[in-house]
């Protein structure tokens, strides 16, 4: 025989209390609020996982981006250029180089003996392993061997680049002379304002001694007066002030820089991908550190 099932008492039948509904609500609701801020906080942290730090430039309507120790040597590479008084042109050819053999790294290991930014082998003539790890030795080497040859300043990108890199794989420079270019042009001062980089907050920095010492290394800067904290840079004109300003920048990861300013515009570290504030140059930068 089927079990009769039992009817509902008055005290089933009766609707919820309001203090009960309004319990279940609010439970619910602080489920959600815990999920939704677990839900942020995992977005956050994701986001900040993932925009990694990075230099953009901008220049003759061509945008391209970097990691800040492609940049910091990139600006060493420009820097050189201008210390020996050579054109653009000579950076963009040594800048496209250093991009096909390294992608502008420092590297340890190569081909065969082949070290450095340039890929240089010790092997054949560009100095010993150490001498080629140093970026300034290199990168003067290359100089050395680029301005033997007439009309460099003209000459086809693979055609001249081959002459001094003695390449397995002429043609490949060519797909890279857009990045040295563009890099050339902004840290050379002739494409103002061109880069800003997006870096992480200042852990540690460098004195500015150290800063006014590699200036004058390698751009051939000796203007730079040390004060605490920062550095001051009176340059010979406008496009010589942006090259510093911008090599400042550049290797800001490097040195621990916070804020550089020229004139009135100025790159700020903690404005992330903002970059120059808008006024007017001068010949002034200042260099702050930490």
């Amino acid at each position: 025989m089927p079990t009769k099932r039992p009817r509902p008492t008055l005290a089933d039948s009766r609707p919820r209390s309001p203090a009960r509904r309004r319990r279940r609500w609010l439970t619910a609701l602080l489920v959600v609020a815990v999920i939704g801020t677990a839900g942020w906080f995992g977005a956050r942290f994701l986001i900040q996982s993932v925009i990694n730090p990075q230099c953009t430039i901008q220049a003759a309507g061509t945008t391209e981006t970097f990691d800040p120790d492609q940049t910091a040597n990139a600006a060493l590479i420009s820097a050189l250029s201008i210390k020996r008084g050579l054109p653009p042109r000579a950076a963009t050819i040594a800048l496209t180089t250093a991009f096909q053999e390294s992608k502008i790294r420092n590297l340890r290991y190569g081909d065969r003996d082949s070290l450095g930014l340039f890929q240089q082998r010790p092997s054949q003539g560009w100095g010993t392993a150490e001498q080629i790890l140093d970026p300034v030795h290199a990168t003067n080497a290359f100089y050395d061997a680029l301005v033997k040859y007439r009309g460099y300043e003209t000459a086809d990108i693979t055609t001249i680049a081959q002459q001094v890199q003695k390449s397995g794989f002429p043609e490949a420079y060519r797909d890279h002379e857009g990045q040295g270019r563009v890099l050339a042009s902004t840290l050379t001062g002739h494409s103002p304002a061109g880069l800003t980089c997006r870096l992480d907050a200042v852990k540690t920095s460098v004195s500015p001694q150290r800063v006014a010492s590699d200036l004058a290394e390698q751009m051939g800067v000796v203007s730079a007066r040390p004060g605490s904290g920062l550095l001051t840079v009176t340059a010979r004109d406008t496009t010589t002030a942006w090259a510093v300003a911008q090599w400042a920048v550049a290797r800001a990861d490097l040195y621990g820089a916070s804020k550089v300013t020229i004139g009135d515009r100025a790159w700020q570290r903690s404005d992330g991908d903002v970059g120059w504030s808008s006024g007017a140059a001068g010949t002034t930068v200042t260099i702050n550190l930490g």
